[in-house]
């Protein structure tokens, strides 16, 4: 299956979040096993105009990677111990990211239970550390390139249509303006039973 173009991500962020609903992400393991899953779930931060983003302040050693090239990751620890994965949107030198909150398993599954043990195959990858987890990403691959690269990248999958999208603000974003907590940035395949369950 195509790998998503350059062009793709460097769209303008919303845009991008809610067109990654229905495709495949895919990790490749260095003894060449490949974990498969479709992303069920998506938020988009952009840069300064965005308070709840990284980005919020300018740039940094840690959120360099969202001002470069479109289509890289941007992998960060949460909480001391939880990784997240984003992948960089917008033209190069504009800050924006997407982050795969969920996903749905599809191939790899017994790997995955290796990598993160849970005894309902649901919990593996419905939020963005259990997804992590599950797919062996940290921060070692952090600035990887998901486009040319051969070790994370999103395959096209299957678009969904716009009558199972469903928009929500994003989760965990207290701290942000207000504007910025009610804004419609996460998108969510409705009914899928492995969207996270943070609201």
């Amino acid at each position: 299956m195509a790998k998503l173009s350059r062009e793709f991500f460097a769209q303008p962020t919303p845009q991008v979040a809610r067109e990654l609903l229905g495709r495949v992400l895919v990790r490749r393991l260095p003894d060449g096993t490949e974990l498969r899953a479709r992303i069920v779930e998506t938020e988009a931060y952009r840069g300064a105009e965005d308070t709840a983003s990284h980005a919020s302040r300018g740039m940094t050693k840690r959120n360099a990677v969202m001002f470069g090239p479109p289509g890289y990751a941007y992998v960060y620890l949460i909480y001391g111990r939880y990784h997240c994965l984003n992948v960089v949107t917008e033209p190069e030198g504009v800050a924006g990211a997407v982050l795969i909150r969920a996903a749905e398993p599809l191939t790899g599954l017994d790997r995955m239970r290796t990598l993160r043990p849970v005894r309902r195959p649901v919990d593996l990858t419905n939020g963005p550390g259990k997804l992590c987890q599950a797919l062996a990403v940290d921060r070692s691959l952090n600035g990887t390139d998901c486009v040319a690269g051969h070790v994370l990248w999103i395959e096209a999958g299957s678009p969904v249509d716009d009558s199972a999208v469903e928009r929500l603000p994003r989760v965990g974003i207290d701290y942000a303006d207000e504007r910025d907590r009610t804004a419609l940035w996460r998108f969510v395949i409705r009914g899928n039973q492995w969207v996270s369950k943070r609201t």
